[in-house]
């Protein structure tokens, strides 16, 4: 099982995480092997035993996501809650938004991307922790900022909170059209300096990274940590929507990212 962490969090106790790779479960095929998304087309029986076992490598933690949007929508989890058998218990239980805030020892907050970045942030002082999914439209959205004021509302501070950014997609693979700089240039005056030109008329490669850590650091935060691994570019250990796009694939599993109070 993949494992990475981050030392800015790592060294903080009372804390586990982990930004899990796509190794160590036991999905097949295109979903090979720890696929922990139910919202895949993957075997429901599957799902649920990888995410069990990335709940007992957090200590045995009640492992919780939501039903991603690429939005900035955060939710504060005081109690955990299923995915249940089947799709339709999905729709039951799962909560929808883009990011979660806790202060409740045992749940661990999970993110799921397959290119976006996940964010994981904890301020051990006020043992408060979050969990952000930083796509290019939640990011631009706010979901970080709104993260960072839910994590202040259970009494964290900005100036002592750790951010730590797990794998993504690199610039170097991720081409974009004309039409995505343009909202990005309507939107944020100062976001040239994250497109590069792809060498195709009108395209350009976005760095998706250095965008989430700057607005982290805008926000106010200023440990903040990047892996700087790609999802895209690394087949064997991570899953990438991108990649399974350019290859015709029909679906594509999802790698999770976790933080819990112990």
């Amino acid at each position: 099982m993949l494992i990475l962490q981050a030392a800015n969090l790592k060294t903080i106790p009372g804390i586990a995480h982990g930004f899990f790779g796509r190794t160590g479960g036991v999905s097949t095929g295109i979903y090979a092997s720890l696929n922990c998304g139910p919202g895949s087309g993957d075997q429901r029986e599957n799902v649920l035993e990888n995410r069990r076992r990335v709940a007992q490598a957090l200590g045995g933690a009640a492992l919780v996501t939501m039903g991603q949007i690429h939005s900035p929508k955060v939710m504060t989890v005081t109690a955990p809650w299923p995915i249940g058998e089947t799709a339709a218990d999905d729709d039951k239980f799962i909560p929808l938004g883009d990011a979660m805030v806790s202060a409740t020892p045992g749940i661990a907050l999970g993110i799921l991307a397959a290119d976006c970045a996940p964010v994981l942030l904890a301020d051990a002082d006020a043992r408060v922790i979050g969990a952000a999914h930083a796509g290019w439209k939640g990011a631009l959205t706010g979901v970080l900022e709104a993260t960072l004021a839910a994590m202040e509302q259970l009494g964290a501070r900005r100036a002592r909170i750790a951010a730590a950014i797990g794998p993504c997609i690199a610039q170097a693979n991720y081409e974009v059209g004309p039409e995505f700089l343009a909202r990005f240039a309507s939107e944020d005056a100062g976001s040239a300096k994250y497109f590069v030109p792809s060498g195709r008329a009108g395209h350009h490669r976005f760095d998706l990274g250095s965008f989430v850590a700057d607005r982290l650091r805008h926000a106010g935060v200023d440990r903040i940590e990047r892996l700087n691994t790609c999802t895209y570019a690394q087949d064997a250990d991570f899953f990438s929507f991108r990649r399974t796009t350019h290859r015709g694939e029909k679906d594509y599993g999802r790698e999770i990212s976790a933080i819990v109070l112990t």
